[in-house]
């Protein structure tokens, strides 16, 4: 599963906390009778998770996008980090892009599934 992850001004340890739990937990692959029912921890798949602080682009206003939502490199440095060995400690094996770093993503979408969670 990809996950990509951005943070904002006011996200912090219990934020990740719950984000990492639900991801572990959330019920979004199919059981034999196409029932969302399994989750990552009960597949045992693996993850891949891309730091993206364009995620918080706000559009509102004229036509370039500001990031002023976004959290400080520093600080979102460190809590993506935190999250990655939260995912970890629950027995996921995590791979991960390279924080603040132009990186070339292909992926394969398998399925109409695709969630946007919010703390």
């Amino acid at each position: 599963m990809a996950v990509f992850v951005g943070f904002s001004t006011g996200d912090n340890d219990t934020v990740i906390e719950a984000m990492a739990q639900k991801i572990v937990n959330l019920r979004i692959f199919e059981n034999e009778q196409s029932k969302l029912d399994y989750s990552l921890k009960d597949k045992n798949y693996q993850i891949i998770c891309i730091s993206n602080f364009t995620l918080y682009a706000n559009t509102e206003k004229g036509r370039r996008p500001s990031f002023e939502e976004a959290l400080d490199r520093p600080e979102a440095d460190k809590l993506f980090r935190d999250f990655v060995l939260l995912l970890e400690a629950r027995g996921l094996t995590v791979a991960r892009g390279a924080f603040g770093e132009h990186m070339d993503i292909r992926l394969t979408l398998d399925g109409p599934v695709n969630i946007i969670l919010e703390s």
